[in-house]
């Protein structure tokens, strides 16, 4: 996106976009356009849908009810969906919330909550969840939306793998193993699409690591010798898999 409009606020509408279209919003982003941040007509904002770019957006309408955009031009081309697939054990309240957030910040293309034996939350409230990942799209000007989908037991996980996943690879986080560079461990996958999963707070039972070990498409890594949360894991294990297999290389 040029950064001459980077001053300008970003939104996310779900609706099919085109040059010249004119689009009419729900009475939220019309209020929080119209009232929050005293847009009016002429006034230009940012909009995508995270399948047709970004648009260049004018307001020909600014009730506090109904704002309606004139989509000018298009100024970013849609980017390619992410393909990094992201495991996670469910986490509490705001430590959850900064989970989703930092992985639609890292590039994760698909979030995958996984219920484990000491998982703390059994269900999660996937709307407010969405909610974030749109939010830390918008303001990080990410075009493609991560999808997240919903709870799985890690058994069923595991069992459905192959047929599910195909040739992706599962990058284990493992606290149990022995410290030891990541990044060889990684550099020796192929160009096979890759997945990550990071456990609970208080770590994968035996059984349960035992299981992801058994596993041929499961890859053990370290993450050093200092024990992790389960949300700067998180961070920590996307940031180095970025860098070694990723788009960060």
């Amino acid at each position: 996106m040029p950064r001459t409009l980077a001053h300008l606020q970003r939104l996310f509408v779900n609706a099919p976009m085109s040059s010249g279209a004119v689009l009419s919003l729900g009475k939220d982003q019309s209020l929080y356009l119209a009232a929050v941040l005293r847009k009016r007509v002429g006034d230009e904002t940012v909009v995508f849908n995270g399948r047709d770019g970004a648009f260049l957006g004018r307001l020909t309408r600014d009730s506090k009810k109904a704002v309606e955009l004139e989509l000018v031009e298009r100024i970013a081309e849609q980017s390619p969906a992410s393909d990094l697939w992201y495991g996670f054990a469910p986490l509490k309240n705001e430590r959850m919330d900064y989970v989703v957030q930092k992985a639609t910040e890292m590039g994760v293309g698909t979030m995958q909550p996984v219920l484990t034996e000491f998982t703390q939350v059994s269900r999660l409230k996937q709307e407010k969840l969405e909610k974030n990942i749109i939010e830390a799209a918008e303001q990080c000007e990410v075009l493609s939306v991560p999808r997240l989908e919903p709870e799985i037991a890690l058994k069923s996980l595991i069992e459905q793998w192959p047929e599910r996943h195909g040739s992706r690879r599962l990058v284990l986080a493992d606290e149990a193993r022995a410290s030891a560079s990541p990044v060889g461990a990684l550099s020796e996958l192929n160009s096979d699409p890759v997945g990550l999963l990071i456990g609970p707070e208080g770590g994968f039972s035996d059984a349960e690591r035992e299981l992801l070990r058994a596993q041929s498409f499961v890859v053990t890594i370290s993450l050093g010798p200092r024990i992790l949360r389960a949300d700067t894991a998180a961070v920590a294990a996307l940031a180095v898999l970025q860098a070694t297999i990723g788009d960060w290389r």
